[in-house]
Order: structure tokens, then sequence, then C-alpha cells
């Protein structure tokens, strides 16, 4: 069998792309087919249910970097909690690039995306609630405490993505970063 000149890895990593900058509705499947260097039936090959296939692979591909980076860091418990909390926000720094990557929750949350995707989306956001919910226990939180702490959270890490990305200014991802900290370290 001939090896595959474009590697599985590779392709999702070139769809997050497409979807990231674009959204699910606005990613054609020219697009895609450009983007990873294969022809549409190439596509259609490796991801027979088409556009809808390929954001699934998209979302689980992110999802599990998501658990490995950032949620296994949050519940650590071998470690302590202040530093499960400072090697979680490293975490989203680098699988945010820093602030330059959206949300690909939040590309798939617009248009029929959420039609389609909408049981993946609020599992995603629900993931990154209570791995900060744990952490907040772990800092010594109630349980109403760590609930609100994980959802401020969730909506402060989303928000400064889009403002970030609207003015064009990393210091605001940043910052918001610090800022959690500050919160949870502070309590």
């Amino acid at each position: 069998m001939r090896p595959q000149k474009v590697l599985d890895k590779d392709i999702v990593a070139n769809l997050v792309d497409v979807f990231r900058s674009k959204g699910y509705d606005g990613a054609s499947l020219s697009d895609l087919a450009e983007k990873t260097g294969l022809k549409k039936a190439s596509l259609y090959h490796r991801f027979p249910d088409g556009k809808q296939g390929m954001a699934v692979a998209v979302m689980n591909h992110l999802g599990k970097r998501a658990e490995k980076k950032v949620f296994s860091s949050l519940r650590d418990e071998s470690i302590s909690p202040v530093q499960r909390l400072a090697n979680g926000l490293d975490n989203i720094r680098y699988i945010y690039t820093g602030g330059k990557d959206a949300c690909i929750l939040r590309a798939f949350s617009l248009g029929s995306g959420l039609e389609l995707f909408g049981k993946q989306i609020e599992s995603g956001m629900i993931e990154w609630v209570e791995a900060f919910k744990s952490l907040g226990k772990a800092l010594g939180l109630s349980d109403t405490l760590a609930q609100q702490y994980a959802i401020k959270t969730l909506l402060e890490i989303q928000g400064s993505l889009v403002v970030t990305k609207g003015l064009n200014d990393l210091s605001i991802f940043d910052q918001t970063l610090k800022d959690i900290e500050l919160r949870y370290l502070n309590k």
C-alpha cells in the first residue's frame, strides 16, 4: 500500500485553520480542499460525511488537545492547586497561541453550526467549567463559588479571545489570564 502524502494530523490541523477563520457555514469545500492540499474527492474519501464529518474530526481533535493540555493540568492532584492553576493558564496560552487563535466552539456556534454541533459545544463548555470548578474547590472555594468562578473564567477566556481579535491586541488575552490567576489566588 502506498503511504499517504498528507498525514491525517496535518489535514485536521489545516481544517482547524479554515473553520476557525470562516466558521462552519463560511467554510466551503473549495476552501477546505485548498488548505489541506487535497482534492475534494480525497477529502470525501477520508471524511465520508463531508464537511460535517470534517468539523466533527476537528472538534474531537481539539477536545482531546484541551483535555491533555488544560483539563488534565487543572485536575492534576499530584501537584499543588496553585501550580495546577499556573500550568492550566500556561497551557491555555499555548493552545490559543497567546490569543492569536479563536476558539473553535465560537466558530461552530454561529449559523447552522449550533444546530449541528450544539451537543458537542455544550459538552465542551461543561468540560471547561468542570475543570475550573475542580481547581476552585482544590483552592478552598465552596461548591457554589467554585461554580461561579468557573463560569466567569470561561466567559472571560472566550470574551477575551473575541476582543483580542477585534482590537488586534494580544495583551488583552494575556491580561485576562493574569486577572483570572489573581482572582483564584486572592479568593
